[in-house]
């Protein structure tokens, strides 16, 4: 069964539940008789050997009667909007909706419940509401976890936020597929993908066994951490640094981690988050970092240096405020959960208080000669012929080019040999995509 069946067939069960205990609390709240159970008695379904993503995420958290009840009131909204209609009742004596039921008025006229609308279903007296509070503190997963969206609005106390579930935990509830966000004001970076595969990615022996590295904890870092006890000896996550010349992979490198793991990229905007007011680039970051917390996504610094480089002395506000700047970036880096990758053209330009806090450092030297023939023979067209007079061992001996370089003049080439009507490509053309690639860089050849 799909993930998407898997959880209509799960939910169901959860929304009949939900009526039941909505039943049972008003009942007692009416004090009708003979009184029922308490909502306590009201016994959630056993989801324990179903394999869709909302069981999952009930294991996952071991997700007590209380958190339950809230994730299910949540959940009505978009699935069955009807069960709250009975919140509209009215209180005859003063001919207004009872206060204690707490929720707001939708823009289409339902019912959207509040944090106090849980407290009511869960809780007779003021004891029990108190300590239900905490299930809406900053130090619960629900709230440190990006679960929900708990805003009350300016001036209002925390009761009247509504209970708004987080687009992606939403989308995994329902379709049972992780929401992407788009790119925009609020999440200034974008979702990075390729069609290629680690064979078409050619790297220095070395660099590609220290790529593993990250592999590797992609696909078994929860286990070390969680099922062999060391996620008190360890941070969360893991941080590299990719360092060399332009085109040598690095971007590829980071898409390539992400698809053959199954874990989303995310390559930062800089010119989205980098600005030249006090506290702005915190703000802009702090949306990245908070949206990718606990999601298992990678996030790609290209040239990191305008976020993370090194800073001069201090001699103004401004360099006070850049220091600043530096120890909230650090914060967030230490403490994030996936993986976070930064890229630069030299290593020394980033700050040492960076660079001292990375699981790795990775250099993406030039291609050698022989990967530079890699390079050259398996990035022609397959449906093209190169003219007899080319010889790659030779041209890869002669001209180092980074990758992107060479498939930049492969390119280059190509569309001439299209543009001349031919199936064939000429030595002509390949040189000069040489010498375009070379005057690109300011080098003779």
């Amino acid at each position: 069964m799909d993930a998407l069946a898997a959880n209509a067939r799960d939910l169901e069960r959860e929304m009949a539940w939900l009526a039941g205990l909505l039943d049972t609390r008003f009942k007692r709240f009416f004090r009708q008789e003979p009184a029922p159970a308490a909502v306590t008695d009201c016994v959630p379904p056993d989801l324990d050997g179903s394999d869709s993503p909302y069981a999952g995420f009930l294991r996952h958290y071991r997700l007590g009667f209380a958190e339950r009840v809230v994730l299910a009131l949540a959940l009505a909204v978009p699935v069955r909007p009807q069960l709250l209609d009975i919140f509209f009742l009215k209180n005859q004596r003063f001919d207004r909706r009872f206060t204690e039921f707490g929720g707001i008025h939708g823009a289409a006229g339902d019912f959207l419940p509040t944090v106090e609308t849980a407290l009511f279903l869960l809780a007779e007296d003021l004891a029990g509401r108190f300590a239900l509070l905490e299930l809406f503190g900053p130090e619960h997963f629900f709230s440190a976890h990006h679960i929900f969206r708990l805003d009350p609005g300016p001036g209002e106390p925390l009761l009247k936020a509504p209970l708004r579930l987080a687009a992606d935990y939403l989308a995994l509830f329902t379709t049972g597929q992780p929401h992407q966000p788009g790119f925009g004001a609020d999440f200034p970076a974008r979702l990075i993908q390729t069609r290629l595969d680690w064979d078409d990615l050619v790297l220095h022996p070395g660099t590609r066994k220290q790529v593993e590295e990250i592999d590797t904890w992609l696909r078994h870092g929860r286990t070390l951490l969680d099922d062999w006890g060391m996620a008190a000896k360890l941070r969360p996550g893991f941080r590299s640094l990719f360092y060399g010349p332009p085109g040598t992979g690095k971007t590829m490198t980071a898409c390539l981690l992400g698809q053959s793991t199954g874990h989303p990229v995310y390559k930062i905007d800089l010119a989205a988050v980098v600005s030249k007011y006090i506290g702005e680039t915190e703000k802009n970051l702090a949306k990245v970092f908070d949206q990718a917390e606990h999601k298992g996504w990678i996030l790609f610094f290209d040239e990191a240096d305008a976020l993370f480089g090194k800073r001069g002395e201090t001699k103004d506000a401004h360099d006070r405020y850049a220091n600043q700047e530096t120890a909230f970036l650090l914060q967030r880096l230490e403490t994030f959960d996936g993986v976070a990758i930064l890229a630069s053209n030299f290593r020394d330009n980033l700050d040492e208080a960076f660079s001292r806090r990375f699981e790795s450092v990775i250099y993406f030297p030039l291609p050698r000669p022989e990967e530079r023939m890699k390079l050259w023979r398996q990035g022609f067209p397959v449906r093209a012929a190169l003219d007899r007079d080319i010889d790659l061992d030779q041209i890869a001996r002669e001209h180092e080019l980074s990758g992107s370089a060479i498939m930049n003049a492969i390119r280059y080439a190509a569309l001439e040999a299209l543009r001349r009507d031919s199936g064939t490509i000429s030595l002509g053309e390949v040189q000069q995509g040489i010498r375009r690639e070379y005057a690109k860089e300011r080098k003779g050849g």
